[in-house]
Parts: structure tokens; sequence; C-alpha cells
């Protein structure tokens, strides 16, 4: 059966999505080229494993309402999953390069949004873990059937900017926040009531007496 190897090679914002899409260039190399691969459905699990890299004082500040005080970061740094993603490969027989198109969140409910958000520039360490099925041909031209081991991987550094630059598109200058809706009521009835025109000058009129009751 086809001996298949992975590797990410690069990764960029795709443009014109319903949603936020990282689209990671992922290379897939046959090492038997004499069997024919006919395609591979392929599974990844994307994991962020957050140890692999060094953090600055200003990231551990920005992360600390993921993993706490910078104290505590020996305990709480920890692999995270990110998210599952699955691709078609098609037929091939040496190499080939598909696209993983991986939609992302700006939701701040979310531990891989804080995190990304959370970082000034640097990268990002992924490991990409695989599973699935590849159809090919045998010596004989016959159709084969085989499942692809959990223990291909691959690992990938993710620059940080090209997450920003995603965000950037499709988010220009502005955030998304999601709130308990009896939050939203109680905002957008306070907007309402004082006449504000947008959401920006509703929360930033309630800034400076949230900002006392920090002090006291």
């Amino acid at each position: 059966m086809p001996d298949l190897s992975f590797k990410i090679e690069k990764a960029e914002p795709q443009r014109f999505t319903v949603a936020p899409t990282l689209l990671f260039k992922l290379r897939i190399t046959n090492s038997t080229p004499s069997e024919t691969v006919h395609s591979v459905a392929l599974r990844c699990q994307i994991q962020l494993e957050v140890a692999r890299r060094q953090y600055t004082p200003d990231d551990q500040d920005h992360l600390k309402d993921l993993f706490g005080e910078a104290e505590r970061w020996s305990q709480t740094l920890k692999t995270m999953l990110w998210t599952h993603a699955s691709v078609v490969a098609p037929a091939f027989s040496d190499t080939t390069v598909v696209d993983v198109p991986v939609p992302c969140t700006f939701d701040f409910n979310v531990a891989a949004t804080k995190y990304f958000h959370g970082l000034a520039d640097g990268d990002v360490p992924l490991n990409f873990l695989f599973s699935g099925t590849v159809f090919y041909a045998d010596g004989e031209g016959a159709l084969q059937v085989a499942p692809i081991p959990w223990d291909k991987e691959a690992r990938f550094r993710l620059p940080v900017k090209a997450w920003h630059e995603m965000m950037d598109i499709y988010y220009p200058n502005s955030a998304w926040l999601c709130l308990r809706r009896d939050v939203f009521e109680r905002i957008y009835q306070y907007k309402v009531e004082h006449g504000i025109p947008t959401w920006e000058r509703a929360l930033e009129s309630l800034l400076p007496a949230l900002e006392e009751t920090v002090k006291r």
C-alpha cells in the first residue's frame, strides 16, 4: 500500500468566503509511486502546541485571561485542540499539493481566538494529526482501500501576522463580541433611552463609570 507523508508548506488567508478561513498548503508524498493513488479522504486534527514558543512580558499580560499569572504557566501551558478539518486529495502517483481550509472565528469566548489575538508577532506552533482513507491501485491495477495510520503528522509554525491579516480582511478595525442576551438587552435599552447612535459610543459612555468603579 502507499506510504504517505505530509508536510505543511505555507498558510494564507482565503479571500471572498462567508467566514474567516485560513488555507494551509499541504504536500502529500507517496514513497511508493508504483502504486497510483486514486484519492485520499483526509481528516486533520489541529493542535496548538503553546508550550513550544517563547512569550514576551506583553504576551504574558495579554494571555492572562487564558493561562493565568505567568508564575503558573509551567502548569497551565498545555497543548490545546484548535479544530478539525477535512479534505479530499485527487489522484496522484508521486506527490501533490492540496488546500486544507480551516474556518476561524473572532468569538472571544473561544480559547483559540483569545490565544491568537493575544500575540503581537512571532509564530504559533501547530501539529496536524492525520487519519482517513487512501484509495489506490496495486501493482496489478486492482483498486484497494487502506486506512491512514494515526501516527501520521506534520508540524508547522503559523506566522501570527497571517491570522491578524485574515481578521483584518473580514473585520477591518473591528472586533466581534458575543454577549449574554439579557446583558445585550440592557445595553440596547440604555442606547435607545439616551439616543446614542452607535454601539461604540454607547460602550464608550459607560467606560468612565466602570473605570471609576475599578479604581475604588
